[in-house]
């Protein structure tokens, strides 16, 4: 990917979310599965919050995150590497909201829009869940990009109930905390 001119990559926002199994490990292998992938590098993440399951309520906590990407990829096929790395490592899709071993959101790529079949950016729930809203506000900075940082921090303090979410840890793989140099 190095090889490339910057001004052929994008900046995306990922939110990723586990409730199965050992969920820290899981977020953890979508991270590296993600890093691995030619076309896409983790810039940062986010720390890891446990937080309470929205929609579909009986059912284990999970773990969420967000994290930043540079990427030469389409939005589209962004999604369908995300789907790719879910299907690898075991979600499988049969209660809507329900319990998952992995679920991968692109939330945010340029400040680009769509709306199609597919994909809808940026996601449309984004500004609604605290458990989406608050792992992103740790890796968005101001003036750092284009309007993000402003629908984060705009939908955090009109949010009623940001209950639900608690610290779990900070994240420890290699490369999450910062920007890594290139």
């Amino acid at each position: 990917m190095n090889a490339h001119s910057t001004s052929e990559f994008s900046e995306a926002y990922i939110a990723l979310g586990a409730n199965l199994g050992d969920r820290e490990q899981t977020l953890l292998e979508a991270l590296n599965l993600l890093d691995e992938h030619p076309q896409i590098k983790v810039l940062r993440g986010s720390a890891l919050y446990e937080t309470e399951p929205v929609g579909y309520v009986d059912q284990p906590a999970f773990l969420n995150m967000a994290v930043a990407l540079q990427t030469s990829l389409q939005p589209e096929q962004l999604l369908t590497a995300m789907l790719e790395i879910e299907n690898r490592l075991g979600r499988v899709r049969d209660v809507r909201w329900g319990p998952r071993t992995v679920d991968l959101d692109l939330l945010w790529v340029n400040g680009e829009t769509r709306d199609t079949e597919l994909l809808q950016l940026p996601h449309p729930r984004m500004g609604e869940r605290a458990f989406v809203l608050v792992p992103l506000s740790d890796i968005v900075s101001e003036g750092e990009t284009t309007g993000l940082y402003d629908v984060v921090h705009a939908s955090l303090s009109a949010l009623d109930g940001k209950g639900g979410i608690r610290l779990w840890k900070t994240c420890n793989w290699p490369i999450a905390s910062g920007h890594s140099g290139s």
